[in-house]
């Protein structure tokens, strides 16, 4: 494991939402721009932030200060839906959700009971999210024990902050990647002892969805869930209206698709469930009621034609949602361009994301939905250090458009529309860069 740095000090422009919010409209008013701002951070953790002014005479004489005076610094981004496995298979063309399945996916994470193969995948994976200022992440592994192995190691290399679990599987898909109910509850067991709070690394339950666990597969992770109430339950949900029909037909004694998850005991404060495109009034309420949250997948959704997630119907609904790439049916690692295709699916709704809307999801509210706002999420003293340094004008194009924004917000918007991991000049984790643009 990397070393953690005792004392970094970086100053410029800094950008973050100070305090979680209950409705969109009230993000505009914890909104914390900094000019010239100072972050000192001491063991990974965050000790002072404010004005450089007030600030500079805390920082040690012996500690270099990083100065970024013409970039934009916020709190690191947070992804929480991402297959790690299919990090090689992003752009395979032409299905939907099942077919895509089968015709690719499974294909690919066969490959993942070598160790060795794992290994490279991880390391390339955990360089990518960096490069994409991504410093959290709820993360699919495969059904082999070896692919979640490689994926804490190659995070606890970087002292990253890492949900991730066994695929838990037991019918409905190739032979070489089927557990057993009991093999999946010993397995993940393990896991869980072997890695949970280990660092920074977190375990999750994973059955990959209802039609591919039997029930008593799901009643296994239930009960791992009871055993370990402090782990995730990582799953997708109400993806593709194909995949619901097919849960209603296995599962014909629940009443929908997040019953069948409830009924297990599966839903709850780190419960996760990527997509919720097409949830029923009865499902939002049990969201909300049981405190799970929701992965909104923009970039997925819109490549396997899944549909339009109602992303204000969380603030409606009271339900906590953060952004997910969901490499890969999702099409990038980056936030910044999976929040520009977050604008277009409301835009077709008829619904507007602001900047600053688009921010809380990335950082602070993505925490919430982590339920790890506590510790992560924006630069309130004590957090964990994560941040990232962005440049605003990193093509011509941009350079142009920055010149021409109307204010932070303005600037912010237009950052999210245009940008790429071009714009990714730097990332911190734990107060240390770990990532800089050559």
């Amino acid at each position: 494991m990397s070393s953690v740095v005792a004392t970094t000090a970086v100053r410029g422009r800094f950008l973050d939402i100070q305090n979680t919010v209950a409705q969109a409209r009230d993000i505009h008013d914890q909104v914390r721009y900094v000019e010239d701002g100072l972050l000192i951070t001491e063991h990974g953790k965050i000790r002072w932030f404010g004005d450089w002014q007030n600030g500079q005479q805390y920082v040690p004489a012996d500690v270099q200060i990083d100065h970024y005076p013409d970039k934009l610094i916020v709190p690191g981004f947070i992804d929480t839906h991402i297959h790690f496995p299919q990090t090689e298979m992003v752009g395979a063309y032409g299905e939907q959700l099942l077919e895509w399945l089968n015709s690719y996916t499974f294909p690919t994470e066969l490959q993942f009971k070598d160790k060795t193969y794992a290994d490279k995948i991880a390391q390339f994976f955990v360089q990518e999210l960096l490069k994409n200022g991504t410093t959290t992440a709820l993360v699919f592994c495969t059904v082999h024990a070896e692919s979640v192995d490689a994926l804490f190691e190659a995070a606890e290399q970087q002292q990253m902050r890492l949900i991730a679990g066994k695929v838990m599987m037991d019918r409905h898909a190739p032979e070489g990647l089927c557990d057993t109910a009991e093999s999946a509850y010993q397995d993940s067991k393990a896991l869980i002892e072997k890695w949970h709070g280990k660092g920074r690394n977190l375990y999750a339950i994973t059955p990959r969805f209802a039609p591919t666990s039997t029930p008593e597969q799901l009643a296994r992770a239930g009960q791992l869930k009871a055993e370990y109430p402090e782990v995730y339950v990582h799953t997708h949900l109400s993806e593709n209206k194909n995949e619901i029909a097919w849960v209603k037909a296995l599962f014909p004694e629940q009443k929908g698709y997040l019953d069948v998850y409830h009924h297990y005991g599966l839903t709850g404060q780190r419960s996760v469930f990527a997509h919720c495109v097409h949830l029923e009034d009865a499902e939002w309420d049990c969201m909300h009621q049981t405190n799970s949250a929701i992965a909104f997948c923009p970039t997925s959704n819109l490549f396997l034609g899944s549909g339009l997630f109602p992303l204000n119907k969380t603030w409606d609904k009271q339900v906590k949602v953060g952004l997910g790439t969901d490499i890969g049916a999702g099409t990038s690692f980056n936030q910044l361009q999976t929040l520009n295709e977050a604008y277009k699916v409301q835009q077709l709704q008829g619904d507007k994301l602001s900047a600053f809307e688009s921010l809380y999801h990335v950082t602070l509210g993505g925490a919430k939905a982590l339920d790890l706002d506590a510790k992560l999420g924006n630069f309130n003293l004590g957090k964990e250090a994560d941040f990232i340094v962005l440049d605003l004008k990193a093509t011509a194009l941009q350079a142009l458009r920055q010149e021409r924004a109307k204010g932070i917000e303005d600037a912010l918007f237009a950052l999210m529309t245009m940008g790429d991991d071009r714009n990714i000049h730097a990332t911190y984790i734990y107060g240390k860069p770990v990532y800089v643009k050559e």
